[in-house]
């Protein structure tokens, strides 16, 4: 189980609270398939995926996103038991859809970087550490399957 401090939940809760989903998890995705295209091999059905711009305007990719940055919010909900809650998406991503689980980690870094643009001065070095600590405990829930 993970210990978090009062700053930390606080500092975790204020950041969705401030998140424009249908802006941030479209361009955090969208900013893992450009950056590792690798990731690509996951998105055969969306279309056209063959270079940023394709990518940036793929409507299936924005909805993908968003439904991403939407998932998040049970991890927030459930900050005492962000292993227990994704679960089913631990064995939906390893046992159906074959995803790495090094993926999570990379979009996770992509997240980090469309946040800290959108909240500027706000996000601190404080704020990071406590958003990239959140991210670190979904990623490991998100590959428990795997082990």
């Amino acid at each position: 189980m993970v210990e978090w401090t009062d700053f930390e939940r606080a500092a975790i809760q204020d950041i969705f609270a401030k998140l424009d989903y249908e802006v941030v998890g479209p361009a955090a995705l969208a900013r893992c398939l450009v950056v590792y295209p690798w990731c690509q091999r996951y998105f055969g059905k969306f279309g056209n995926l063959y270079n940023a711009d394709a990518i940036i305007a793929n409507p299936m990719i924005a909805k993908h996103g968003t439904t991403i940055l939407h998932g998040l919010d049970r991890a927030v909900k459930n900050m005492d038991n962000i292993k227990e809650a994704y679960a089913e998406l631990s064995v939906l991503h390893s046992e159906k859809l074959h995803v790495d689980p090094d993926n999570f980690r990379l979009l996770a870094d992509c997240l980090t970087v469309v946040v800290a643009a959108q909240m500027g001065k706000d996000f601190t070095a404080e704020v990071q550490e406590a958003f990239q600590k959140f991210l670190a405990v979904v990623v490991t829930s998100l590959g428990r399957q795997y082990h």
